[in-house]
């Protein structure tokens, strides 16, 4: 069997080809490696759309190779080797266990990531200069999951036992989960975790989760539950429990409560940092980017709809209340 149908057979990837005839070495090729199934991958879409801003025209000036895993973290070493190998000219991943598997895989081709903690997961050396092959945007993941729970305290003052979902294919580093429990024990809250990593095990830790009594969920972050976000939310609203979630765009679309960044906006600055790599820029060089705004958005809507009071202290801190 040829080494690509062996590569085709662990995982769905998609091929955008370069261009025909003499021009094929002249478009530069992005390699992106995906951890959600195609269907529902909810970055290839407006990352190429950015991109397409920039002035990058897919079959023109661009073509992109896109590697699923189909939420399979045992298939991604082999699926990062293939996007290597292939001769791709910068490399494009979500989440901890991504970034890694590319770097793993290579020290020359640059890779953007949308991460967490880059410095401490050991992809840069500093943030404004990280002097390797990886750069990317940071999301806060480490500062941020501790202080929704905070706001979901705020939210909900009675609430003692708090459920938290994470995917345990982008797990959660010491620091964080240190951050996590310390706030937990500050606000006088009782944690819960649930895990999953596939839609499979989705419907089944959303069913225990739902019987196990907590008073409301904190959704951690992670590229795979975004992009199961619409089940979480259906879910969680129809067992009437509240939650809070990463992106603000969530909470935009029938989430309780969002505290954090755009999902919108960091997919745009990935794609503005791919731009300045393909235009000569060196990512040791290019300092990793932080959001510049974090949100607190109120669902009222769906507040109503749980049967929950929103406390006025709180709807004043909002920076956008739904209504």
């Amino acid at each position: 069997m040829r080494r690509r149908e062996v590569i085709a057979g662990l995982g769905a990837i998609a091929v955008w080809p370069r261009a025909a005839g003499a021009q094929q070495k002249t478009i530069p090729l992005i390699g992106i490696l995906r951890m959600p199934p195609a269907a529902l991958d909810l970055f290839i879409r407006p990352f190429r759309t950015f991109m397409m801003g920039l002035g990058w025209e897919e079959g023109r000036t661009v073509a992109y190779r896109i590697s699923y895993a189909d939420g399979d973290v045992a298939l991604m070493p082999e699926l990062a080797k293939a996007l290597v190998s292939s001769g791709t000219d910068v490399l494009v991943a979500a989440g901890t266990s991504s970034i890694r598997v590319l770097q793993n895989a290579t020290t020359t081709i640059p890779i953007v990531g949308l991460g967490e903690d880059f410095v401490g997961a050991g992809f840069a050396k500093s943030m404004a200069r990280p002097g390797g092959n990886v750069t990317g945007v940071s999301i806060l993941a480490t500062e941020l999951d501790a202080k929704r729970l905070e706001v979901l305290r705020a939210a909900l003052p009675t609430a003692r036992h708090i459920a938290l979902i994470s995917d345990p294919g982008n797990p959660i580093s010491a620091e964080r989960w240190h951050l996590i429990e310390k706030a937990a024990q500050a606000l006088d809250v009782r944690l819960e975790v649930f895990e999953a990593r596939s839609e499979e095990e989705l419907h089944r830790t959303l069913d225990l989760l739902v019987r196990a009594g907590a008073n409301a969920v904190n959704v951690l972050s992670s590229p795979f539950l975004n992009s199961v976000r619409d089940q979480i939310v259906a879910t969680l609203t129809q067992a009437r429990l509240p939650a809070i979630y990463q992106w603000t765009e969530t909470a935009r679309q029938g989430g309780l409560l969002a505290y954090g960044p755009s999902l919108s906006e960091a997919y745009r600055r990935v794609a503005e940092l791919v731009d300045r790599i393909l235009r000569g820029a060196k990512p040791a060089e290019l300092p990793i980017e932080q959001p510049t705004r974090i949100a607190l958005i109120v669902n009222l809507k769906t507040a109503k709809e749980l049967g929950i009071a929103i406390p006025s202290a709180l709807l004043i801190r909002a920076d956008e209340v739904i209504e």
